[in-house]
């Protein structure tokens, strides 16, 4: 899955990087080192641009909101659910079914974070000794530090309460694509079990959808609407490309916020009795 990311790129290196045609700097978002659920992300779609007689797609880099809220949906509050989509059913589900077809987009990070709970705790926890086992927190990120793109779909959301002209009357949301963690040795892996993690199965069953350069422009381009195409491209990048390490159990607290959360740590200790 994905419930927490870095995120800090600015926006005018993102720009660059995904050839960005249209970005609003009034809507540029401090570097988030803790991204969670509900906050706002960056996201790069290809889209036609608003009030333009080109109807054309612009690749544009748009603050959208994380947790989809489908177009049908009573109350925003259903995206707090939302925060994650399957690859293996994204295209039949009814809350992605269409932005799956058509609103994809892609969502920059600096890598994303993930929970281990030890052999040795979960033993304790079975032991009584325990109640609630530690997690440890690894991060897991491209391998040559560039940035990580996760395959991401778009929503929009009406607010009846509102009036029309009232900016704040239209959501747009978004959501991460997962799918099954990958099972090959991540960068710097040696094979050793004793050597922590070494693939992301390892870490975690799932993960987000991470997309190659190569496939970015076929993901974002709204023409490509037959739904076997797209899940062609949900193929997770080769495991090498990526590495994990360990981080300050600091990153647990959605409050705390810096690069200091990114900073790899030694091996976990031992857990200690009292």
């Amino acid at each position: 899955m994905c419930g927490r990311y870095a995120a800090s790129r600015k926006p005018e290196d993102l720009v660059g990087l995904f050839d960005v045609q249209k970005w609003e700097p009034e809507e540029a978002l401090a570097a988030d080192w803790n991204v969670a659920p509900t906050k706002d992300v960056y996201a790069v779609l290809d889209r036609p641009e608003k009030g333009s007689d080109d109807p054309g797609p612009v690749r544009q880099l748009r603050t959208l909101r994380w947790g989809l809220v489908p177009g049908w949906a009573k109350s925003p509050d259903m995206g707090v659910k939302m925060i994650n989509a399957r690859a293996e059913t994204v295209h039949e589900k009814s809350a992605y079914r269409k932005p799956f077809a058509a609103r994809r987009c892609l969502l920059p990070a600096d890598g994303y974070f993930e929970w281990v709970t030890g052999n040795k705790e979960l033993d304790l926890e079975q032991e009584g000794k325990r109640k609630r086992p530690r997690k440890q927190p690894y991060f897991v990120t491209p391998a040559d530090g560039g940035v990580m793109a996760m395959a991401g779909l778009y929503e929009f959301w009406r607010d009846r309460t509102r009036a029309d002209d009232d900016p704040r009357s239209w959501w747009v949301t978004c959501t991460v694509v997962t799918t099954a963690a990958g099972t090959g040795l991540l960068a710097g892996a040696t094979g050793e079990a004793d050597a922590g993690p070494q693939s992301l199965a390892d870490i975690h069953p799932r993960m987000p959808l991470v997309l190659t350069p190569d496939r970015w422009d076929a993901w974002l381009d709204p023409a490509r609407t037959d739904p076997d195409e797209v899940r062609a491209l949900l193929a997770p990048p080769p495991a090498a490309l990526l590495r994990a390490y360990p981080v300050s159990t600091e990153v647990s607290n959605v409050r705390n916020n810096g690069p200091e959360l990114v900073e790899e740590i030694a091996a976990p200790e031992e857990p200690t009795l009292f």
